[in-house]
């Protein structure tokens, strides 16, 4: 069962949601077909406030990459509406507001990395050369370094900080920190979180390591088979579920709201879609996001409906 939290916006008296209370990110029965019936993402609909830090989570090949691509505009969606900052087309002043950080990290590597940084000030007219220069020196980069002689986790820093140099409103991040040990996933997850703090940036970051998540994010997005399973702020998804533990003999677990239900030995444990109290012999906690995220992510999602099944089910 799919369960989404969305975001609401206010609207004037023309039924006109304002420019500047637009969600920077929002999708409307999105969906992108690669070939054939291969689906990559199938009827997702959210939407990210400005200003959030917004994690998109799921496992290998849910859809994270394709979302992301598609809100760069890289690629165009096969059905639906996915709109940035309100518009759904791309002009030269929206590619303005937001930077792409792909999987690959794409440079050249024979530049050295003073090159690199003067590509993006020359490209980019609100360039950052303060933020850009932050990143490097927090890695202790030689300015005349060549990229192709940089290690993975190196690479990595210069290309974040020509994503933070761009000056984006809206930054996209796939797996930025991959190929980083955890103390420098550390220091650029504070850098990043300085940048929306300090200038409203909206940031969507995709990663598989959920640790590194905690205490950054505070908007989630969890995409499952190419579709949205769980949508919006990030405390109103936890307080919406509660961690039950307890005796798994004798009792009887609530129908219909159990996410996943395991037991071990005379243990259960349950992730629970609710937050009201629930009778019974239980030890009920709000769960982590990690304990949140597995819970769903151990929990295959039903079949997609086929045309034909969705009309009968309308």
């Amino acid at each position: 069962m799919t369960h989404a939290i969305h975001a609401t916006d206010a609207t004037d008296a023309t039924g006109a949601i304002p420019a500047d209370d637009r969600p920077a990110v929002e999708a409307v029965g999105l969906g992108k077909r690669y070939r054939g019936d291969l689906w990559a993402l199938r009827d997702c609909d959210f939407a990210v406030p400005a200003g959030r830090i917004c994690g998109v989570v799921g496992a290998n090949g849910a859809g994270k990459s394709t979302l992301l691509t598609l809100a760069a505009r890289l690629v165009a969606p096969t059905e639906g509406e996915l709109r940035v900052f309100g518009e759904t087309s791309s002009t030269p002043e929206s590619r303005a507001r937001v930077a792409h950080l792909t999987q690959e990290k794409s440079l050249y590597p024979s530049f050295t990395v003073a090159e690199t940084l003067r590509i993006g000030r020359e490209l980019n007219p609100g360039w950052d050369e303060d933020a850009a220069q932050r990143v490097i020196e927090l890695g202790e980069l030689r300015p005349h370094a060549r990229i192709g002689s940089l290690s993975g986790g190196q690479r990595t820093r210069v290309a974040i900080a020509l994503t933070l140099g761009k000056r984006a409103d809206l930054l996209l991040l796939d797996e930025p920190m991959a190929d980083l040990d955890p103390l420098a996933r550390h220091e650029l997850m504070g850098v990043l979180m300085a940048e929306a703090a300090e200038r409203g940036t909206t940031i969507l970051v995709s990663s598989h390591i959920l640790p590194e998540l905690d205490g950054v994010i505070d908007h989630l997005l969890l995409v499952q088979a190419g579709r949205i399973r769980l949508s919006g702020d990030l405390d109103e998804i936890l307080d919406g579920h509660q961690l039950l533990t307890g005796v798994a003999e004798g009792a009887d677990l609530p129908d219909g709201i159990a996410v996943e239900r395991r037991v071990r030995g005379r243990q259960v444990t349950a992730l629970l879609r609710t937050g009201e109290p629930v009778d019974g012999p239980w030890e009920l906690t709000r769960p982590s996001l990690e304990e949140l995220l597995l819970a769903y992510l151990r929990t295959p999602l039903p079949p997609h409906p086929t045309a034909p099944d969705r009309e009968a089910a309308a």
